[in-house]
């Protein structure tokens, strides 16, 4: 599988391009970029939460492709959120990205030769979401290098957060971490070292 990183929107989201026999996915969608989708059979749009700065390019990637949009169901109250936030930074007439099917808990979606594994991760939103492909997770807003998710968002919990992340941790300490903003990291750094390890 080839992983791809880019980062897009307006708060420089990470969003990651998965590509494997003829197949691919986006993991969530902060901008419309064609130029990284040439050539490429998009099947799934998969969010791991829907606040705007992640979803922003969603409706027109859809469109662009046919995948596939998939996200937690309570996460969709987040992105109806987005047309509301855009017109406060003064970008008015964006559409609120729209979901095709909902996701949950123990899921696995197939592409290519590869089975993600879908793990809910509630804290940072309610129905935040990490994906789990062999020794890499993709793991949103819940878990950043050094540090995890804000909590005070609506739909944030700080103690759900830390149970979230309990369960990550007990993942192989080996296994990437993709977050969703900044740089890459593993599990076995963060059990070590991450802000959040004082309240396990």
């Amino acid at each position: 599988m080839e992983i791809k990183t880019f980062e897009a929107g307006p708060l420089s989201a990470n969003n990651y391009l998965l590509i494997d026999n003829g197949e691919a996915v986006l993991i969530d969608c902060s901008e419309y970029k064609p130029e990284i989708l040439e050539g490429v059979n998009l099947k799934y749009i998969i969010l791991t939460h829907g606040h705007f700065d992640h979803v922003l390019g969603v409706n027109q990637t859809k469109k662009a492709t046919g995948a596939t949009v998939l996200i937690h169901e309570n996460d969709v109250e987040r992105m109806e959120e987005t047309t509301a936030i855009m017109n406060t930074f003064g970008l008015m007439g964006v559409d609120t990205p729209l979901a095709d099917q909902f996701i949950n808990d123990g899921d696995t979606i197939e592409f290519g030769n590869v089975k993600i594994k879908c793990i809910h991760t509630p804290g940072h939103t309610e129905g935040s979401m990490c994906y789990l492909i062999d020794d890499n997770l993709f793991s949103g807003d819940t878990l950043f290098k050094d540090f995890y998710g804000r909590c005070d968002l609506p739909g944030g919990n700080f103690d759900k957060i830390v149970e979230s992340i309990k369960n990550l941790f007990t993942l192989n300490e080996n296994i990437k971490v993709f977050s969703g903003h900044g740089e890459e990291t593993t599990i076995g750094y963060e059990k070590k070292y991450n802000e959040i390890k004082g309240n396990l």
